[in-house]
């Protein structure tokens, strides 16, 4: 079959996964399991041999991210119970001047981020960032933007949220360079992206303080009395290094793992050991249970863990069609297709970025979710990826950008940030559809440049 001809089996392929999630409702893993039927059986693999491509994908996929991604949901769910995540928040917030304190609310978002998702990192800190804004008099707008920009930025690029920690399976490179590639782009993400919308408000004043903040609504108020009265009961919480140590405990293993690698020539068992991401997961989640467990009580902290699994299924559902959709695309052939038609050397490279890119943000615009649109992003530039000649990690970070790029009303983070800070529907537009879009591009000029200056290493 044509390459050509290929590649438009695959654009049916996507257009069913889309038609799937947007039109008939359907679980975005069911989508991608039918798209991979029909892509597998369209490009001439037989039909049995399609199913088994798709269930080894499946496996594969679950095999190598499965645990890690279950603890690292239980994590973030015993750190925001325990009160962890408030500690470290407050602590972040109050190193900084009042008047740079919006930052700090950025930065907490970055910090929390890393093990929590996006919606926990935000209901955890609007009411710190809405009471900071009435004490210095400045608009919600800097609040929700920044805030955004800091929780969407770590989510997006920093292991152990589960795109990124997926990326380096798909990809198959070391977790630790992920971890220490994201790290160093989600930080200068954050601060350029910060002055940059800042910027954009000051000196084209779109913030319309009748039209953007919905005026009806009493949610500020009623988080600022509910901030003011957890500080007022003193709620008992864990010490600042204690709340750390779930989120530094599996990064410490993960970099035992990439020093080891680096310094001997025959990996020592203990690094192995430690840096392998299940052990490394299942480290930083028991160091929460021994942790939170003095401050949600016995009786109460299996109930945080089953709380957080109740998403863990959904998400390992996706995670785990993206590896069959992958898999099928390899196995059929259709990734070779697609390299086919890049011109070679510096040019590939460059197509291969913006493509990455592009589809990640098709599927954000489309159906909504970051997690779905950098998955499948992945999953299709997974058989691409060996043959560009760059590390796959500037690839992995193309993707997960893109799929964090326009985030809008089919997306259920916007209305978290919208409503949770009192904002309309164009007030969300301006703050959280622009933050995270900011963010976007700036991690993808990062990951091109990464890949045409550095390429690999």
């Amino acid at each position: 079959m044509s390459p050509v001809l290929m590649i438009i089996h695959l654009a049916i392929a996507i257009a069913i996964i889309l038609v799937g999630i947007i039109l008939l409702k359907l679980n975005a893993a069911l989508s991608m399991i039918i798209a991979s039927l029909y892509l597998g059986v369209a490009v001439g693999l037989p039909l049995m041999d399609t199913v088994g491509a798709i269930s080894a994908g499946f496996g594969s996929m679950m095999a190598g991210i499965g645990l890690p991604i279950g603890f690292g949901i239980i994590l973030g769910q015993l750190l925001s119970d325990s009160g962890g995540a408030n500690v470290i928040a407050d602590r972040i917030m109050g190193a900084l001047p009042e008047r740079k304190a919006i930052w700090g609310v950025s930065l907490a978002g970055f910090v929390l981020s890393i093990p929590v998702f996006f919606d926990v990192t935000f209901v955890i800190l609007i009411p710190i960032g809405i009471t900071i804004a009435a004490r210095i008099n400045t608009k919600m707008a800097y609040v929700t933007g920044l805030l955004t920009i800091g929780a969407t930025t770590a989510h997006c690029v920093v292991p152990p949220t589960p795109n990124p920690l997926a990326a380096a399976e798909i990809f198959g490179f070391d977790l630790g360079i992920m971890l220490g590639i994201g790290l160093v782009v989600g930080l200068i993400t954050v601060i350029l992206s910060n002055l940059i919308f800042i910027k954009v408000h000051d000196k084209f004043h779109i913030w319309n303080e009748e039209k953007d903040v919905n005026h009806s609504s009493h949610v500020t108020a009623e988080l600022i009395s509910q901030r003011e009265a957890g500080v007022a009961a003193e709620q008992k919480r864990p010490p600042l290094l204690l709340a750390l140590v779930p989120i530094v405990l599996p990064i410490i293993c993960i970099l035992a793992g990439t020093v080891g690698t680096a310094l001997f020539a025959d990996q020592p068992l203990w690094s192995k050991f430690l840096g392998d991401k299940t052990i490394a997961m299942l480290i930083g989640t028991l160091g929460a249970y021994a942790i939170s467990i003095k401050y949600i009580g016995r009786n109460e902290i299996e109930n945080s863990a089953g709380e957080g699994l109740k998403s863990a299924g959904v998400v390992l559902l996706i995670t785990g069609a993206g590896g069959s959709f992958a898999n099928v695309i390899t196995t059929a052939g259709v990734g070779d297709s697609i390299l086919s038609l890049l011109n070679k050397g510096t040019n590939s490279t460059v197509a291969a970025m913006f493509l990455a890119y592009a589809i990640g943000m098709i599927f954000r615009v489309a159906q909504g979710s970051g997690t779905v649109a950098g998955m499948t992003s992945m999953t299709i530039m997974s058989s691409i990826a060996p043959a560009i000649g760059v590390h796959p990690v500037w690839i992995a970070l193309a993707c997960l950008s893109g799929g964090n790029s326009i985030g809008h009303v089919n997306d259920s983070g916007f209305w978290v940030a919208t409503n949770m800070s009192g904002l309309t529907v164009t007030g969300g537009l301006k703050t959280y559809t622009l933050g995270s879009f900011i963010s976007s591009v700036l991690i993808f000029a990062q990951a091109l440049l990464g890949a045409l200056l550095i390429g690999t290493f």
